[in-house]
């Protein structure tokens, strides 16, 4: 009884000597703590780099050498082209044009933004090519026609397709490719790891496919964003998306779990705030300016414009900056490909054994706990198994 009494007092000593931890984390395997803690680091860094790239793109569009021009010849002209350049420095490129026809070329060609024909106050835009920069280049001619005592007269000269009233849906086409192309990064990577590179790349192939004819089908009879041109903008789609794809899988052989948080930074924080989708680089800062002239959201958005509603003006530029991304996915795929299989051979090769000498035979009491511990190995593999399917799953669901 008092034998009895001891024991269950020293169970209860135990439990209370139990460490805080311990007791706070329950029956949770070691480690438990520290692998939410860096999941939980992923989606703030996502949060962190969202509102930097998108506020510090979209937050404050002004005008940044926006390239304007005032219609017409004669001193009048030169002096209203001079007056307007000195009362805004460096926010207007001003420059002047002979005539209206003139004017509807240099809009076509993309090389203005809006043209004012002061003797009847009419402003010639292209809100196909930007509507939000048609819009602020509204804005300024607004203030010069109140200056003459007119109001200004806005002329359309290339108007988005009917569908897409604001020429914004090519933008939101390449949110949908996007999302397309990189979940599918995170379930390639996360599902199909133990593939070989080869079969990886065919899965690639495939998907960056289905995605691009996706996109086509949103852009043509589904909502009718353009009114021709699919089989172009099919290619377009179809390069875009594989350029992503086949990057995506090949940084994921050395990024691993963080593959999601690299993508998402490559094309979603720096791709979508400089594709052009929503302002153009004359209303963005300097740094998202430059990004525009080379990133690959850019080329696809400029070149479906150029296409469809600019005559193929500049479109080998943007199909040019399409190809380059999808050589670079390429040859990540192909160093990633040597990379892992140089890790199987390191791993494949043996280390030599030392040469044991043979040891008595054990006890009955020492096998079983041997046995035991054996279990405990089990359990502890089991243990780590599913953490790794955990961190795959999570890569997966995030990305989504």
């Amino acid at each position: 009884m008092s034998g009895t009494h001891r024991q269950d007092h020293t169970s209860s000593h135990s439990a209370q000597a139990a460490p805080p931890k311990a007791r706070l984390l329950g029956s949770a395997p070691p480690g438990t703590l520290r692998h939410v803690m860096t999941h939980l680091l992923t989606p703030l860094l996502m949060c962190l780099g969202m509102g930097l790239a998108y506020l510090g793109a979209f937050a404050h569009p002004e005008p940044h050498q926006l390239p304007v021009a005032i219609v017409g010849s004669g001193a009048q002209v030169q002096v209203l082209a001079q007056d307007l350049h000195d009362r805004t420095g460096d926010a207007l490129d001003v420059r002047t044009l002979p005539d209206r026809a003139a004017a509807e070329q240099a809009l076509k060609a993309r090389d203005i933004t809006g043209a004012y024909l002061p003797g009847s106050s009419s402003l010639l835009v292209a809100t196909a090519g930007s509507d939000t920069s048609a819009t602020a280049t509204e804005k300024v001619f607004t203030a010069v026609a109140a200056q003459q005592g007119a109001p200004l007269h806005v002329t359309d000269v290339v108007p988005p397709a009917a569908g897409d009233p604001t020429g914004q849906g090519v933008f939101f086409l390449l949110v949908a490719l996007s999302i397309g192309a990189y979940a599918s990064v995170a379930a390639l990577g996360a599902a199909g790891g133990a593939l070989p590179m080869r079969i990886r790349a065919l899965f690639v192939a495939g998907t960056s496919f289905v995605v691009s004819l996706i996109g086509t089908a949103f852009a043509g009879p589904v909502f009718h964003l353009v009114d021709g041109h699919l089989w172009g903008l099919w290619a377009m789609a179809w390069l875009y998306a594989a350029g992503i794809l086949f990057l995506g899988i090949g940084l994921h052989t050395f990024l691993k779990r963080w593959t999601t948080l690299g993508v998402m930074v490559l094309f979603v924080m720096l791709n979508f705030t400089s594709s052009g989708g929503i302002f153009r680089p004359e209303l963005q800062n300097g740094f998202f300016g430059a990004l525009h002239a080379f990133w690959n959201g850019a080329g696809f958005v400029e070149g479906v414009r150029s296409l469809v509603y600019f005559g193929g003006h500049d479109l080998a530029r943007s199909v040019w900056t399409l190809v380059v991304w999808l050589v670079v996915g390429l040859a990540a795929v192909a160093i990633a490909g040597m990379t892992e299989r140089r890790r199987r051979s390191a791993a494949a090769c043996p280390e030599p054994e030392p040469v044991l000498e043979p040891e008595p035979e054990p006890d009955p009491a020492p096998t079983a706990v041997h046995e035991r511990e054996s279990e405990s190995e089990s359990e502890s593999e089991s243990e780590s198994g599913e953490r790794i399917a955990q961190e795959e799953e999570m890569e997966e669901v995030v990305a989504v």
